[in-house]
């Protein structure tokens, strides 16, 4: 067997056990500098001035919705699954209500919150089973629901967003796969995008990847990816942004940079730093556009208990 043919088993196992490799990996459970009763980690950075600064971006009124459709088609990690069940309240005819003849349906979503655009909270991922702020599984995690870091806590973002163009700095589109850019590549890009990242941001890495392979070849699109490497996940969580996303499924680069530490980028931002995850961020036509900052606002479901859920950031300009 490849080592491609590998990756989606590796991932399914990195997944179910969330911090594998664990015993290999530097230590990710530092206590929150915000304090021990800390639970938002580094949204702790949005204030209303961060709110009024990026509100100054919006000069066209432009707005992109940066969340893909999700369905049973959408690209999902192996397990997860979607299924919509969509009824019907009456026939239109003699089950109609009341004599302005009523109608009407109702749905019923069964699904995994992981799949198409999404965010993860810090109960996704940990290391050996600790979590953000040095939180154990066993004080939070809950079948129904955990009882700590639900998404329904991630306070509304309000935010300036900025994209990074990752297919103009390598000048390939998409960028390979297993292509990791670390803090030399986030620097340059930010220098040709003329931006100064700063506390507070949403930042988005544009890859190129979804565009080519989401539609074409979901397999593909999951089983490898550019994407962010650790010492690029850790420059980042220093300079006080909030959210890091792309448009790929992991965020980080797959094959991983170090094959006997899956989802170690995921374990840097999670667990380490408090600083959430953008998964599937739709960003090609801010690419398109030449986009490189703008406001950024996400007030994802209020799902009570999850650990991760679908979203649809929005980008004005």
């Amino acid at each position: 067997m490849t080592r491609a043919a590998r990756i989606p088993a590796m991932i399914g196992a990195a997944m179910l056990w969330a911090a594998a490799g664990a015993a290999s990996a530097q230590d990710m459970n530092l206590p929150s500098p915000f304090g021990p009763d800390d639970t938002i980690g580094a949204m702790n950075n949005l204030t209303p001035q961060t709110a009024r600064d990026a509100a100054r971006l919006v000069r066209t009124g432009q707005v992109y919705a940066l969340g893909v459709v999700t369905g049973r088609a959408t690209p999902a990690w192996p397990g997860r699954s979607y299924t919509m069940v969509v009824t019907q309240s009456n026939d239109g005819a003699g089950g109609a209500l009341g004599a302005n003849r009523v109608t009407g349906h109702d749905d019923l979503l069964i699904t995994y919150l992981g799949i198409g655009s999404q965010i993860d909270g810090f109960g996704h991922m940990g290391q050996g089973h600790v979590y953000f702020n040095g939180t154990r599984a066993q004080d939070f995690f809950a079948g129904t629901g955990v009882t700590r870091f639900g998404v329904e806590n991630i306070p509304p973002t309000a935010t300036r967003g900025v994209l990074l163009d990752m297919t103009r700095h390598y000048g390939q589109t998409p960028v390979a796969p297993g292509t990791a850019f670390n803090r030399a590549e986030i620097e340059a890009a930010a220098r040709a995008a003329r931006v100064t990242l700063r506390r507070g941001d949403a930042v988005l890495f544009h890859t190129g990847w979804m565009t080519a392979k989401a539609q074409s070849d979901p397999q593909a699109f999951i089983a490898q990816q550019p994407g962010l490497g650790r010492e690029g996940a850790e420059y980042l969580a220093s300079l006080g942004v909030v959210m890091v996303g792309a448009d790929t499924a992991a965020l980080e680069a797959i094959p991983f940079e170090d094959a006997n530490m899956p989802f170690v980028v995921h374990q840097t931002l999670l667990t380490k730093h408090g600083v959430h995850v953008l998964e599937n961020i739709n960003t090609a036509q801010l690419a398109a556009d030449g986009a490189t900052e703008f406001m950024f606002v996400l007030g994802q479901p209020r799902f009570e208990g999850a650990v991760q859920t679908v979203i649809n950031p929005i980008a004005i300009r």
